[in-house]
């Protein structure tokens, strides 16, 4: 049992790292920046993998009833909003920089249990809260790379992640299983992301994008598609087989690696002050790890 969730840890983490450098490549070394596009190829690619999963036995996809998909449509409302923001995002920030911000959410979550559900916290969240909000608070000034369209879709990124795991956490116990939730959010996600790329203007300036005709492009964007739907299943793998501390701590310790590994393959200015903010977030992140796994 222990060597199924290390595996499944170190799957996950494997599917984490590979896909947040195959998005930053495609997103800010090859600069297709599209993100109807990019995202709607994504979610297509998903849905598809998926659906052919389930026709072959190996995944249970129960969404069939009207009334439980049109309770879960405000959720994939915020899913669109999520991975749509979060494209335009990384591909102007940093992938430390965006992981940090990307934190935020879990402030959120803390506000909205806190203010309204009125739950009880222990001082290392309540103390991991604020270092996460500290951290995000403290980039803009201290970025040697500040860039205000990117800051300004992390931000909109961060509350659609909060707002969709408040929604995920109040529907529970719920009917719909974290793959049926996810089947339903990549057949909305294409839909609405098709009917978007032409209004924002996607579909048109994508022919003048210099690399559409190229194998790397080809390959890095089929790399992509197939890497995000891997990240998925080992997140519901490894959300399935290990207890919420165990969870968080492989997702801190896959964001770690991942961000410590992009420094050295992207392009980024580190000053004292940068690096003061992520250690901070890293360690706000650290402290919401000890929570969890102390059962708070």
């Amino acid at each position: 049992m222990c060597l199924r969730r290390s595996l499944a840890g170190l799957t996950f983490c494997a599917c984490f790292l590979a896909s947040y450098l195959m998005n930053k490549y495609v997103l800010s070394v090859l600069k297709f920046t599209y993100p109807t596009l990019f995202q709607g190829w994504q979610t297509l690619i998903g849905g598809l993998l998926l659906h052919v999963s389930w026709k072959l036995g190996w995944v249970e996809i129960n969404s069939n009833s009207r009334s439980d998909v049109l309770m879960w449509l405000p959720a994939s409302v915020l899913f669109v909003g999520i991975i749509y923001a979060g494209s335009r995002a990384l591909s102007r920030l940093t992938i430390p920089v965006f992981l940090t911000l990307h934190n935020v959410a879990e402030v959120i979550i803390y506000g909205y249990q806190k203010c309204f559900r009125k739950e009880k916290t222990s001082p290392a969240k309540t103390c991991s809260a604020f270092l996460l909000l500290a951290a995000a608070g403290c980039l803009p000034f201290n970025d040697s790379q500040f860039d205000p369209d990117g800051y300004f879709w992390a931000i909109i990124h961060f509350f659609c992640v909060g707002a969709y795991k408040i929604r995920q956490k109040s529907q529970k116990p719920s009917v719909l299983s974290e793959i049926d939730q996810q089947y339903l959010n990549y057949i909305f996600s294409v839909v609405l992301l098709a009917f978007a790329s032409h209004p924002t203007g996607d579909l048109s300036s994508v022919l003048e994008f210099p690399f559409l005709y190229f194998y790397r492009f080809h390959s890095s964007c089929c790399a992509s598609g197939f890497l995000g739907f891997f990240l998925m299943l080992s997140t519901v793998k490894l959300q399935s087989t290990t207890a919420p501390g165990q969870c968080a701590a492989w997702i801190f310790f896959a964001k770690v690696i991942t961000a410590g590994l992009s420094i050295l393959l992207f392009d980024m200015i580190l000053t004292r002050a940068t690096v003061g903010c992520l250690l901070l977030g890293g360690l706000g992140e650290a402290l919401l790890v000890f929570s969890e796994q102390k059962g708070s």
